[in-house]
């Protein structure tokens, strides 16, 4: 059974490991040098500050984790966000996503926002199913967004209609639960 809770910056070296064969693997992520625990467990506390950051536990072990975060800077910006989800490598393929990414939209929900925008390094086809299970659709694809290990890779982007209040309600910061 996986448990989904609220990541805390102790998650920081678990959530690194995780992220790590991500960074050194071809291009599902763009970043070249994998961050340490430290680096991890201070992205996890800014972004808590506005977002939330889950993790997927499984027997007590986090298998996964998802986050979203600003999608842009600009005042008009704020009713859509940035998600991003990783399953760990023996996990994938095993209904982690499924429960860790509902739970994110869901917390999104709550926050009054309208959106969720993904963007998915290509090919990447275990990520599309998961993405269009959980709601969103394909709307566009940037060719030859990055480059890394000699190879160049398309980004596909994602969106997920969240709310439908007009006018919006103003979107509030990112209240964990009680655990």
């Amino acid at each position: 059974m996986v448990r989904v809770r609220p990541a805390t910056s102790t998650d920081g070296a678990v959530v690194a490991a995780l992220y790590a064969p991500y960074v050194l693997g071809p291009g599902v992520t763009f970043e070249l040098v994998p961050p340490g625990a430290h680096a991890m467990a201070g992205r996890i506390a800014t972004t808590l500050l506005t977002h939330p950051w889950l993790v997927a536990e499984r027997d007590g072990v986090v298998v996964g984790y998802a986050y979203a975060g600003l999608y842009g800077t600009r005042a008009a910006y704020r009713w859509t966000a940035e998600t991003t989800i990783y399953v760990g490598s023996g996990q994938r393929g095993q209904g982690v996503g499924r429960v860790l990414y509902p739970a994110l939209l869901d917390a999104l929900r709550a926050q009054n926002l309208r959106s969720a925008l993904a963007r998915v390094a290509m090919p990447n086809p275990g990520s599309a199913r998961l993405h269009t299970a959980c709601g969103f659709t394909h709307f566009g694809t940037h060719p030859d967004a990055g480059y890394k290990h000699g190879v160049w890779h398309d980004i596909a982007y994602w969106s997920c209609r969240l709310n439908d209040t007009d006018p919006p309600d103003e979107p509030s910061a990112y209240a964990k639960p009680p655990t």
